[in-house]
């Protein structure tokens, strides 16, 4: 591979089809692009549980899409009960998953927007939620397009950069958030090379970032997380960056666990650490991180790979999807408003 012509072939993991959503399914990826069709709320909450749709941003759009077409296939019912059953349509969409911000974004627009039409007729509401959703999803690919545009400017030339988990388009609407950054400063013709971090458990990074780089045309080499220290004593790469599930208003950071462990790393051998984040992944109602909910997931994520049993059938397991890094370790947020630097409780309130 190399970055001899700065282009891009980005992937759009949901689409809108007329009545239903396409995404790619993910957990099959990078062996096979399988599309799936959903037409129901509960196949929506399903797909982001079981991570066939995943990336904060993503998991938002889907939701609100989730929304329409739970309200949509609601029988004749009277209006003043269509809000009450909107909103038990978003706490059954907001089960699926607790710490990203994302997902109760949308989910509140939605409830938002229904609140303010009570008494409309039902097609009507119908109708605007689906308006909503598709504002939210072309929303976000403007977004992080400009998060990509604002942050390509931290990048070098031959710039060699750390990754954790997924934050490309597979993660967003389109271009991603971190990965935007990446792929933003490849289209200015940077020479670019990537460490992609596996990311275990569920190999976010070398099944699904690598799978994205190597369409892009991006240099990488895939590294285990317990190799990253290793790397940056001996290669001294640029920097890291990765993007975000939640920001709480003090600026601590939950992301895909081993997230903490880099940002530690970053900072005792003087690599800058960066997390790109949406403004809407950033929860000023959340103070520190101490207060965010982090999901845990099912044992056998870590005791099988693949088909393969790596671990005694009953070992006992902990197995935390997520991680908070203090906000002391980031150096700056990469933000479609811009770049944002310390002191974050005052700096993130101005997005």
């Amino acid at each position: 591979m190399n970055n001899k012509n700065p282009e891009l072939h980005i992937v759009e993991p949901i689409q809108w089809k007329e009545d239903h959503i396409r995404i790619i399914d993910q957990t099959f990826l990078p062996g096979r692009e399988i599309y799936q069709d959903i037409f129901e709320v509960g196949k929506v909450w399903e797909a982001i549980r079981s991570l066939r749709v995943r990336g904060a941003p993503a998991i938002g759009i889907a939701a609100a899409y989730g929304v329409y077409l739970g309200a949509k296939d609601l029988p004749e019912i009277e209006i003043v009960d269509l809000h009450s059953e909107i909103q038990r349509i978003c706490e059954y969409l907001s089960s699926a998953r607790p710490t990203a911000v994302n997902l109760q974004w949308a989910l509140d627009q939605a409830l938002s927007l229904s609140d303010s039409m009570q008494g409309e007729p039902a097609e009507k509401i119908t109708s605007a939620l689906l308006d909503l959703a598709r504002d939210l999803h072309e929303n976000d690919k403007q977004i992080c397009a400009d998060i990509g545009i604002a942050g390509q400017e931290l990048i070098p030339d031959n710039a060699a950069i750390i990754t954790h988990c997924n934050t490309g388009s597979l993660a967003t609407g389109k271009y991603g958030t971190a990965l935007s950054v990446i792929y933003h400063a490849h289209l200015k013709g940077k020479k670019i090379h990537v460490w992609v971090d596996e990311t275990r458990p569920l190999l976010q990074g070398s099944r699904l970032t690598a799978w994205e780089l190597e369409k892009t045309g991006i240099d990488y080499h895939i590294i285990a997380d317990s190799m990253a220290g290793w790397v940056m004593k001996s290669s001294k790469p640029d920097l890291v960056i990765v993007g975000t599930d939640r920001v709480a208003a003090n600026g601590d950071v939950a992301n895909k666990i081993g997230t903490y462990s880099l940002a530690v790393l970053a900072k005792h051998h003087g690599i800058p650490f960066y997390v790109a984040a949406p403004k809407s992944s950033i929860d000023l109602n959340t103070p520190t991180g101490d207060d965010i909910p982090i999901e845990e997931r099912q044992d056998d994520e870590l005791r099988v790979i693949g088909d393969q049993v790596t671990a005694p059938e009953k070992a006992p397991v902990y197995n935390p999807a997520f991680d908070i890094t203090p906000h002391e370790l980031v150096d700056a947020f990469i933000t479609e408003k811009g770049i944002i630097r310390p002191d974050y409780t005052a700096s993130l309130k101005q997005i």
